[in-house]
């Protein structure tokens, strides 16, 4: 009864993670907050609208904080929360998989790609 209950709670985080540019929102606000326009820079092949879905979905589901300075103009800065924050080992595994065994020549270049 146990491992079903730790297979339904490790699909639902591979659900979550693995939808489309989740992973990648979350590895870009990694090292501190970011604004929208820096999320958007780092992912130039992510359309504004899919990343305010996403940003929310993220937020909605305790990932990330969304912070509104009421400051003229008005700036917000979206970071991780501590369970945002939890998945840094994971991101540190994948990043060292893929300097082991992605190889530069596979990977088409992506000016600013992920900051």
């Amino acid at each position: 009864m146990e491992q079903k209950r730790m297979c339904v709670r490790f699909e639902k985080a591979v659900e979550l993670l693995s939808k489309r540019w989740v992973a990648l929102i979350v590895y870009i606000l990694l090292p501190g907050p970011k604004r929208f326009s820096d999320i958007e820079q780092g992912l130039p092949n992510l359309s504004g609208k899919v990343l305010s879905d996403r940003l929310k979905e993220l937020e909605a589901e305790g990932l990330i904080r969304r912070v509104v300075y009421p400051e003229m103009p008005v700036r917000i800065e979206y970071s991780l929360t501590d369970k945002g924050r939890a998945l840094s080992p994971l991101f540190a595994d994948i990043t060292d998989w893929a300097e082991q065994w992605i190889h530069p020549d596979e990977v088409p270049a992506k000016p600013n790609s992920c900051l």
